[in-house]
């Protein structure tokens, strides 16, 4: 499973100009399921998302998490995470889930969020969707997830 977070004052998602899902300070969620990707993979970065320390404390120093701030969570399925441009101009996708089991995966990563997580807001799965941020920093991080 690979993501890219960044932490953001700000952001929201839009499908056909209607908003599905805003937050304030929290983090954006690009989310790309994978082939052979597993609820136990999900489950894993979920866990280090939220503990992970890239929020300022009160000296200025990366040492706080999304936790801990009590900032929000966007989370929004990007499977051009998964895009393979080593053989040519044209990317390639065949390391993404399966639709359907990408829908599963992203649909188990937001329910297990919701459990942990008091603010937790979404794109819509397979959808033209517009994202809007103000990225804080910036602070952008991949994360790749095997187990």
């Amino acid at each position: 499973m690979q993501v890219v977070i960044q932490r953001v004052r700000e952001a929201r998602v839009e499908v056909d100009e209607v908003v599905t899902g805003i937050i304030n300070q929290g983090l954006l969620i690009l989310l790309c399921a994978e082939q052979g990707d597993t609820d136990a993979i999900a489950d894993k970065l979920l866990a280090k998302i939220l503990k992970l320390r890239i929020f300022s404390d009160n000296a200025g120093k990366m040492n706080l998490s999304v936790q801990d701030v009590g900032g929000g969570l966007l989370v929004v399925s990007q499977f051009t995470l998964a895009a393979d441009v080593s053989g040519g101009n044209r990317p390639s996708f065949t390391q993404a889930a399966s639709p359907d089991e990408g829908r599963r995966l992203y649909d188990y990563f937001v329910q297990q969020a919701r459990a942990a997580h008091p603010v937790v807001q979404t794109g819509q799965f397979a959808a033209d969707m517009q994202v809007h941020l103000v990225n804080d920093g910036p602070v952008t991080i991949p994360i790749t997830m095997r187990v």
